[in-house]
C-alpha cells in the first residue's frame, strides 16, 4: 500500500473514531457516573407510570413528557402514539421557540420526521437576539433548547447560530438560572462534540470557554445534600454535569445527589408530571443528548402492576389550618391590598384547595389559573393579572421562602403561612 493510501486510511480511521466518540461517548459517560440501585428501581417505575397516566387526563400537550418516555423506554404505547400524533399536528405558529424545539426533539425521539418545523426553528434562531442586556436568565432557556434541537438535526448549519449564542451568553450579566444553565450546557456540549473535522479550532475554544463558565455556575449551586439549585432543577443539572467536556471547579458527588433525589421521591415530592419528565432521563442513565440514538419499538411488555412499586406514606385525614395572605404593593398598579384569611382543609390537601376554600369564604380572595407545562399556575388574583411585558407575576411563598412547587402540587403543613405576592422580576 503506497504512502498516500496509508495516510488516507489513517485519516479515515481517526475520523470514524472521532464520529463514534462524538455520537456515543457522552451517553456512556452519563450511564457510568452514578445509577439507581436495583432495589430502588420500583420507585422509578412508579414515577414513570404516574407521568404517562397524566397524559390522558390533560388537554395540555407536553413534549417534555414524550422525550422522557422515549428515553426511559415507553410503558404505554397508546399514550406514546397519542402524544406523538398531537405533536405532529401542532401548529408551529402557536409555539414559542422553546416549545417548538422541544416538539422537534420529542418527534425525533419517536422516530418521526418533524418536517418544516426544523426550518422554521432555524429561521427563528437566525433572527434571535436578547431584548436587552439585562434580560432575565430564563429568556435564554428557549434558545438553548433550540440550539440543542438544531444541533441534533444539522450541527454544521447550526454552527454560526451557536457561535452568536455562546458569545451573547458569556457577555450577558443576568442572574444565573440552573435550568437555563443546564440546557445551555447540553446544547453547547452537543455543538462541541459535533464540530466538523478540520474546522477552525476557535469554535472548540469558544464553546469550551462558554461551557466552563456554565458548569462552574451550575456547580456553585450544589448544596451540601447534593441538590443543585432546587430539587426540580437537579434533574437537568445532573444531565449537564454528566456529559460536559469541561469539569467544574467544585467537585460534584453524583452519588450523593442521587441518594437525596431518591429520598425526595420516597417523600412524594415528585408528583408533577413535568417534574418527573425532567428527572426521569437521569434516573434511567440517559440525557437529552441521547435523543438521536433512540431505537423505536416497545422496550417493555407493559407497565408494572400496582403491587410492583411502593407509594409514599399517606398523610392523616385530620384537618389543618392554613394562613393565606394576598399582597399587592407594586407601584403603578391601581388596586393595592394586603388581606389575610385562615382556612381549614383536610391534611394532605394541595395549595389549590386552600385557595378555593379562601375564595369560597371571602370574595376578596378570588383567583384565576392557566395551564402550563408545569400544571396549573395562578395567573390573576382579584383581577390583577400577570403581565410579561411589565415582568409581573404572582409569587407564592411559605413564610419568606418561595415555593418550588405549583399550587396543584404543593401540600401545606398545619399553620403554614402562605403568601401570594404580586412581584416584578
Amino acid at each position: 500500500m503506497d504512502t498516500t493510501r496509508k495516510r488516507g486510511m489513517a485519516w479515515l480511521t481517526l475520523y470514524l473514531l472521532y464520529v463514534f466518540w462524538a455520537v456515543a461517548g457522552t451517553s456512556a459517560r452519563a450511564e457510568s457516573s452514578c445509577s439507581v440501585p436495583p432495589e430502588q428501581q420500583p420507585w422509578i417505575n412508579r414515577l414513570q407510570v404516574l407521568m404517562e397516566t397524566s397524559v390522558t387526563d390533560s388537554d395540555f400537550v407536553n413534549p417534555s413528557i414524550l422525550i422522557a418516555m422515549n428515553l426511559a423506554g415507553t410503558y404505554n404505547l397508546e399514550v406514546q402514539k397519542l402524544l406523538t400524533n398531537r405533536l405532529m399536528a401542532s401548529d408551529s405558529a402557536d409555539l414559542t421557540t422553546g416549545q417548538l424545539a422541544l416538539t422537534i426533539m420529542a418527534l425525533t425521539s419517536s422516530c418521526r420526521d418533524p418536517g418544516r418545523k426544523v426550518s422554521i426553528l432555524q429561521k427563528e434562531m437566525e433572527n434571535w437576539a436578547p431584548s436587552s442586556t439585562d434580560t432575565d436568565a430564563s429568556a435564554f432557556y428557549g434558545p438553548s433548547v433550540a440550539i440543542l434541537a438544531l444541533c441534533q438535526k444539522n450541527s454544521e448549519a447550526t454552527l454560526p447560530i451557536a457561535v452568536r449564542f455562546a458569545k451573547t451568553l458569556m457577555r450577558d450579566s443576568s442572574p444565573f438560572n440552573v435550568d437555563t444553565g443546564a440546557v445551555a450546557t447540553l446544547a453547547l456540549t452537543c455543538m462541541y462534540n459535533r464540530i466538523p473535522v478540520g474546522s477552525d479550532e476557535n469554535y472548540r475554544n469558544l464553546f469550551g470557554e462558554a461551557l466552563k463558565v456554565l458548569v462552574d455556575n451550575i456547580s456553585s449551586r450544589i448544596k451540601p445534600d447534593g441538590i443543585i439549585g432546587d430539587i426540580y432543577s437537579t434533574g437537568l443539572a445532573m444531565q449537564a454535569l454528566s456529559v460536559t467536556p469541561k469539569q467544574p471547579i467544585k467537585k460534584w458527588d453524583c452519588e450523593k445527589t442521587m441518594d437525596t433525589i431518591l429520598n425526595e421521591i420516597k417523600q412524594g415530592k415528585f408528583q408533577n408530571p413535568m417534574s418527573i419528565a425532567q428527572i426521569l432521563p437521569t434516573l434511567k442513565g440517559k440525557t437529552y443528548l441521547d435523543v438521536p440514538q433512540i431505537t423505536c419499538g416497545p422496550d417493555h411488555e407493559g407497565p408494572p402492576t400496582v403491587t410492583d412499586y411502593p407509594t409514599p406514606v399517606p398523610t392523616s385525614v385530620s384537618n389543618i389550618t392554613v394562613i393565606y395572605t394576598i399582597n399587592n404593593q407594586l407601584k403603578g398598579v391601581d388596586l393595592l391590598f394586603n388581606w389575610t384569611i385562615e382556612v381549614s382543609v383536610k391534611s394532605g390537601s394541595v395549595l389549590l384547595v386552600v385557595l378555593e376554600e379562601a375564595q369560597r369564604k371571602n370574595s376578596k380572595f378570588k383567583f384565576e389559573t392557566k395551564m402550563t407545562s408545569w400544571g396549573l399556575m395562578v395567573s390573576s388574583i382579584n383581577n390583577i393579572a400577570e403581565n410579561a411585558n411589565q415582568k409581573t407575576y404572582w409569587m407564592f411563598l411559605r413564610g419568606k421562602t418561595p415555593l418550588d412547587e405549583g399550587v396543584a402540587y404543593y401540600i401545606p403543613s398545619n399553620y403554614d403561612h402562605i403568601t401570594a405576592n404580586f412581584t416584578q422580576y
